[in-house]
Formats: C-alpha cells, sequence, structure tokens
C-alpha cells in the first residue's frame, strides 16, 4: 500500500555544470581561509587553556585567601580570650585585695582587743579605779568597732568568680553558610581600542575605547613628587615600578637592595630586603610580583599591607628585565632576552645581542603588548627600543635624540607604549609598531629610570635616581 505524502517542489533545478562555470573555484582561496580560521582557533584555544592557567591559579590564591581568614578568625578569638582573662584576673585581684583588707582590720583589731584584755588584768585593783574607767572606755569604743565593722562587711557571703559565655558569637558562627561568598568572574583577554591612540588627557576613560585620533597630544595637568625613602637611607634610585590592581605601588630600590610597598598616597608601608641589588618587577597575580634580582626572580606577596617573600627561581644568567603574559615570563639577561614558564622551565631564548663590552645592556629592560603578540625591549647601549615579534625576530628599531640609553620601558592598560631613560631627562610615547615617537610627554631635570601607568587613579609615574618618583596627573 503506498501512502500520498506531500513533497517539497525546487523552483529552480541547474545542473552541477552549470554552477561550475559560474562559482569561483579558486582552492587557494579556501586555503587561505582554512589557514585564518585554523589561527582564529588555534588563538580561541590558547585563549581557553591561558584561561584554565588564569582560573587554577585564581583558585589556589584564593584558597590562600580562605586560610588567612580562618587564621585572622583564631587570632581574633585568642585576642578575645586573652581578654576576657584579663578581666577575670583583674576581678580576681580586686576581690583578694578587698578580702586581704579585711583579714587585716581584723587582725589589727584582734591585737588591739588583746592588749586591752591583758592590761584590764593588770589594772583589776579597785585602787586604779580611774584607770579602770579608762580601761573599760577603750574596750567599749574597740568592741563597737567590731561590731560596725562586722555589720559593714562581714555578711555570711562566699566569694565567688563565674564565667558565662556569650553565647551570641555562637549563635552568629552556627548560622553563618560559610567564611565568605565564592564568586567568579570573567575578564577580557585583549584589550579593546587603538594601541597607538595617544592618551588623552582630557577625556582618558573615554579613550581607551573610543576611536581617537592616533596623532594626539598628551597634556599633563601638573605633577607630584614623592619622596620613598626609609629612614637611615643615604643613597638611592628607584630602578622599576608596577602598580596592582588595588592601588598600591611597589618601587625596586636598587641602591639599597629593598623592595618597598607604597599606599595609595605614595607613602612607604612596607619594606623588604633582598639577596642583591634588584632591576625589574612586574606584576604576578593581583597581589603577587615578580622582582629580579642578581641570577634570581624572587616572587614577592602583599599580605595585610606587609611584603612576604615566597618562592624563588633561579637561573644561569643574570636577571635584569622581566614582564609576564598569561603563565608566561620574560626575563632579560643583559644581552638576551629569555621566555620561561612560571615555574622556570625555559621555553626558548627569544633574542640575543652580543657585545664583548664587560657590563653590556644590550638587552635591557622589556615589556610586552597586550595580546602578547609583540615585546618591546631597550637596548641601554646602543641607544635604541627594539620591537620583536613573539617569536623573536626584529620588527622595528626606534631611535631618537631625545632618547639616550634607554632603559625604562612600559605598555599601559590601552596598549600604549611608554619609554625613558638612564642618560634621558625626557618621557617618550611611541606607537604600538615601535617605529615612530608619537609625542614627549615630559622633560625633567634628571634622568628617567622606569616608568609605570596608574590606571587606579589615571596617572604616570615616573621612577628617578634620587629615591623620588613623579606623578604626572591625567587630566
Amino acid at each position: 500500500m503506498f501512502t500520498k505524502k506531500k513533497t517539497l517542489q525546487c523552483k529552480t533545478v541547474m545542473l552541477l555544470s552549470d554552477l561550475v562555470k559560474n562559482t569561483s573555484t579558486d582552492l587557494k582561496q579556501v586555503s587561505v581561509t582554512i589557514q585564518t580560521t585554523l589561527a582564529e582557533l588555534k588563538k580561541l584555544q590558547d585563549n581557553q587553556e591561558a584561561s584554565i592557567q588564569s582560573v587554577q591559579s585564581s583558585y589556589d590564591e584564593q584558597l590562600h585567601k580562605i586560610q588567612e581568614t580562618r587564621q585572622k578568625i583564631l587570632a581574633a578569638l585568642d585576642m578575645l580570650e586573652k581578654k576576657t582573662l584579663r578581666e577575670m584576673k583583674d576581678t580576681l585581684r580586686k576581690l583578694q585585695a578587698s578580702l586581704k583588707s579585711d583579714v587585716d582590720k581584723c587582725s589589727t583589731l584582734e591585737n588591739e582587743l588583746k592588749q586591752l584584755r591583758d592590761s584590764i588584768q593588770v589594772i583589776s585593783d579597785k585602787s586604779k579605779q580611774e584607770l579602770s574607767f579608762i580601761a573599760s572606755i577603750k574596750c567599749k569604743d574597740k568592741i563597737q568597732q567590731f561590731e560596725n565593722y562586722q555589720k559593714k562587711n562581714f555578711a555570711q557571703l562566699k566569694f565567688s568568680i563565674t564565667f558565662h559565655p556569650n553565647s551570641e558569637i555562637m549563635q552568629y558562627l552556627s548560622q553563618l553558610s560559610g567564611l565568605g561568598k565564592i564568586e567568579h568572574y570573567a575578564q577580557p583577554l585583549t584589550a579593546v581600542g587603538n594601541a597607538d591612540q595617544i592618551i588623552s588627557y582630557e577625556h582618558y576613560a573615554q579613550s581607551l575605547t573610543a576611536v581617537g585620533n592616533a596623532d594626539q597630544i598628551i597634556r599633563i595637568d601638573g605633577k607630584s613628587e614623592y619622596d620613598v625613602c626609609v629612614p637611615g637611607e643615604k643613597h638611592w634610585s628607584i630602578r622599576a615600578i608596577c602598580v596592582l590592581p588595588s592601588a598600591q605601588g611597589l618601587v625596586v630600590d636598587y641602591s639599597n637592595n629593598k623592595v618597598k610597598l607604597l599606599n595609595k598616597q605614595y607613602q612607604v608601608v612596607s619594606h623588604c630586603s633582598v639577596s642583591d641589588e634588584p632591576w625589574g618587577i612586574c606584576q604576578i597575580t593581583p597581589s603577587e610580583v615578580g622582582v629580579t634580582v642578581g641570577k634570581q626572580v624572587q616572587f614577592i606577596k602583599v599580605n595585610n599591607n606587609q611584603l612576604v617573600k615566597d618562592r624563588k627561581l633561579k637561573f644561569q644568567h643574570d636577571c635584569y628585565g622581566i614582564a609576564s603574559h598569561r603563565g608566561d615570563l620574560f626575563v632579560t639577561s643583559g644581552t638576551e632576552l629569555y621566555n620561561y614558564s612560571l615555574d622556570g622551565k625555559l621555553v626558548s631564548k627569544l633574542h640575543e645581542i652580543k657585545s664583548d663590552t664587560p657590563d653590556t645592556r644590550t638587552v635591557c629592560c622589556c615589556a610586552v603588548s597586550l595580546t602578547g603578540d609583540k615585546l618591546y625591549i631597550t637596548n641601554y647601549n646602543q641607544n635604541k627600543l627594539l620591537t620583536l615579534a613573539r617569536d623573536g625576530s626584529v620588527l622595528s628599531i626606534f631611535t631618537d635624540p631625545e632618547l639616550p640609553c634607554p632603559r625604562g620601558v612600559h605598555v599601559t592598560p590601552a596598549g600604549q607604549v611608554l619609554v625613558c631613560g638612564m642618560g634621558s631627562i625626557t618621557l617618550l610615547q611611541i606607537d604600538s609598531k615601535g617605529s615612530r615617537k608619537l609625542a614627549t610627554l615630559a622633560t625633567e631635570k634628571y634622568c628617567l629610570w622606569s616608568v609605570c601607568y596608574n590606571s587606579n587613579t589615571d596617572s604616570v609615574i615616573v621612577g628617578m635616581k634620587n629615591n623620588k618618583i613623579l606623578v604626572y596627573k591625567v587630566k
């Protein structure tokens, strides 16, 4: 039996041979499209793998924070216990002092009454009526004193000390669901906007995402100077600066072998000594930085406004500049740029500029673009700023008479490139390709060693040799 079914009818029917005639069959273009798609797919995969590392890193950090919270609660309970014990001891001391005073008073009355009793026995002779009269009055007076004292102070009481626990504490703790709330959030892995856009001091907040004039010049609405020395220090130089999301700043004091923590007012609130002269610093997590020290990278955490030294990575070469990007660590040795993992495993040697001159800094400091596709290194000895591809190949070389002995290089949250030098008194902004100067941001009397952008306050921070930092406000 056959069943009638409705079928779709084609409006137009064309032969395959006709379609071939009218349609491009350029497989080369298709291959290019596939390659582009594969590259985007690889980029997406890399981003997600980076996210896996990021979420694990954040988990480890928050686990430490939970343990810290528990320790704080225990410390608070210890403090409450000490206060309660102190109060109970004070109560005991006061009671004992009062009771001891009563005992002493009784002892005094007892001695006086015994003396009067003995005196009465001696003067019981009738010929001594005057003395007997006086003794009688004194005895009655002492007896009256005792009776009054007894009525006033000696009710039939038994003293004791009792502790009544604060039930509200246990009740409150039992009602809590945990030590805090667990949340998750997502942050964009790449920045949106024109990396070559000049920082606008009038509308900086909007300029991060708005498309504007790439030649717009930075305007600075004043500057402030801050002294970041510690009492007892005589010579200083701020070799590197880093600002955390919490708005806390860290500066590397090369001359005193110290890393210093600054509050939002740029005051030193903590500092720690390192084993050798520190050179560079970069953020690893929201509360951890890596500092280059001799042939090591010293990790330092910020905990309750204190600097806490953590693990170290040891290398066979000197360590100067440092930057990080999605689990990759970039370290300069003076003549080479290395790529390491955060556990210290060598990924590759990206670039080398050989020199027979001692104490050479042909590969001095480094910075990485927001997307991680470009690296910027300062060549101190040859007065150059190099822009490298991720494989270490040179994309561009920048030189400028205003930039002798370039040292500090920094990429802002919008992707702008800032550079300054030890032999320079100027702060420059370079385009993201590293090929041309966009603006001279500032000119000072003294050489500028390091530069960093503080997105919390929209300001540019520059470190100098005299243990001072300059803060340029972005208007």
